[in-house]
């Protein structure tokens, strides 16, 4: 009770055996994403003081250079070969169900990090089990029995999922990927029959370079979208080809235990992440610490129940966070007169140009409207004049053949003088996280 027990597989039902067994015995669970480098393991095996990890045969190898020197416990899936038997454990005698405390540590999640070392964010029993019932609430998926998850379960949103399930009105199906490929999920949802499933932007716009219409989506319902902004251009192309289909976006973050908005069925308003989940709280506060008026752009903030207890040793980045009992979000957007979110962008992605506010994402959706691109990522880059100047990253359409002057001159046209890029990259790959996220961190290393 009270160890952190790290989780570092891809999805399989292993990693929710996994989870359930560590939250019996009055344990945390510690999820890590398998695309981790060796470092970024390490890194957060030393941080979380990890009493174990569990695994799959394929990983063991990285995990074992990781935890090199750490005195970490290595559960593997099958046999265990040399390593602690993860089906031995499974076949053995039941552990007792621990009596814990509602208040202490569930999970140990680390973040992303957007810069320098990712944090870790303690997540309670109660955080967990009120987002889950929260998204029950909300009738986020009221209306459908077979659901299709390629999301990895180690991020927020597969956790939530997982306990979601434990609270779940009726019976449902859920069809587990071992990571998302375009083909398999269209594949799956075909044989299936599929009518939702949650899924990350990218996902969606990979989706649309395959032929749709040669698949049978008919029981297709719904499709949530969350952790990043949805491009109005992926959208409007997914309405055109798979007429019928509901695309809707959430919003939440680690720190709210992937909970603050969402959509409930069929009131979806487009570019908007939904209405304030139930059990929480959203205000859009402007600089001087005020209330945004209606429609009028800030920072996010969200008040919750389901909210992190702090984050893992770091006293001092947890009050700069959570002020007044409200968690700072680091996002901007606005609420419409009808409570709708919208997010506009990150308060750390603003580029400040000539003491204008430039939003990334207006850049992007107004240059993958031009035919030959199929994926861009804006950043500012510092400049003398201006203080900063907008840079655009560009990956074209198979084939498609573009120059980066045509494209500024693009730009020029459909935006104002103030946003369009003045310097083009055309890229054969843009760099993406872990969470299929264009990871504009990367881009602002790149010489």
């Amino acid at each position: 009770a009270g160890d952190r027990v790290a989780v570092c597989m891809a999805n399989c039902p292993e990693v929710l055996q996994s989870y359930h067994g560590i939250w019996r015995i009055g344990a945390a669970v510690t999820p890590l994403l398998f695309l981790l480098g060796e470092d970024e393991l390490r890194h957060a095996l030393s941080d979380s003081g990890a009493a174990a990890i569990v695994t799959t045969p394929e990983f063991r190898p990285k995990v074992l250079a990781a935890s090199a020197g750490l005195d970490v416990r290595c559960v593997v899936t099958g046999s265990g070969d040399g390593a602690v038997s993860f089906d031995e454990l499974v076949s053995g005698p039941e552990a007792p169900l621990a009596s814990v405390d509602p208040t202490g540590m569930a999970a140990l999640l680390y973040t992303g990090g957007t810069t320098g070392r990712s944090k870790g964010v303690v997540l309670s029993h109660d955080a967990l089990s009120t987002a889950a019932w929260s998204a029950t609430l909300a009738g986020v998926d009221d209306e459908h029995t077979v659901s299709l998850l390629p999301l990895p379960l180690a991020h927020a949103y597969g956790l939530l999922v997982s306990v979601m399930a434990v609270h779940a009105v009726r019976p449902t199906r859920s069809v587990l990927m071992r990571w998302f490929d375009p083909v398999g999920w269209l594949t799956l949802a075909q044989a299936e029959r599929v009518q939702v499933s949650a899924v990350v932007p990218t996902m969606l716009r990979l989706l649309t370079t395959q032929p749709l219409e040669d698949y049978d989506l008919s029981q297709l319902q719904r499709i949530v979208s969350g952790s990043a902004p949805l491009p109005a251009e992926v959208l409007e192309e997914w309405n055109r080809r798979v007429p019928g289909v509901e695309i809707v976006e959430g919003y939440g973050c680690s720190e709210t235990a992937a909970l603050a908005s969402t959509t409930p069925m069929g009131k979806a308003r487009a570019g908007s992440v939904g209405t304030v989940a139930p059990g929480a709280e959203v205000r859009i506060e402007m600089p001087d610490g005020s209330d945004a008026p209606s429609g009028v752009n800030g920072e996010i903030c969200v008040r919750t129940a389901s909210l992190m207890t702090g984050y893992w040793h770091d006293p001092e980045a947890t009050s700069h966070a959570i002020r007044d009992g409200w968690f700072h979000t680091g996002d901007i957007g606005h609420l419409d007169d009808d409570g709708y979110l919208f997010v506009v962008d990150r308060m750390k992605d603003i580029i400040i140009r000539g003491g204008f506010n430039v939003y990334p994402r207006d850049v992007e959706e107004a240059l993958i409207r031009h035919p030959a691109v199929a994926v861009c990522a804006v950043i500012g880059r510092p400049d003398i004049e201006h203080g900063e100047e907008v840079v655009a990253f560009v990956q074209l359409h198979e084939g498609a053949q573009v120059s980066p002057a045509e494209l500024i001159e693009y730009g020029r046209a459909h935006l104002s003088a103030i946003k369009y890029p003045r310097e083009i990259r055309i890229v054969d790959q843009l760099p993406l996280t872990s969470m299929g996220k264009l990871d504009r961190k990367a881009l602002r290393g790149t010489p």
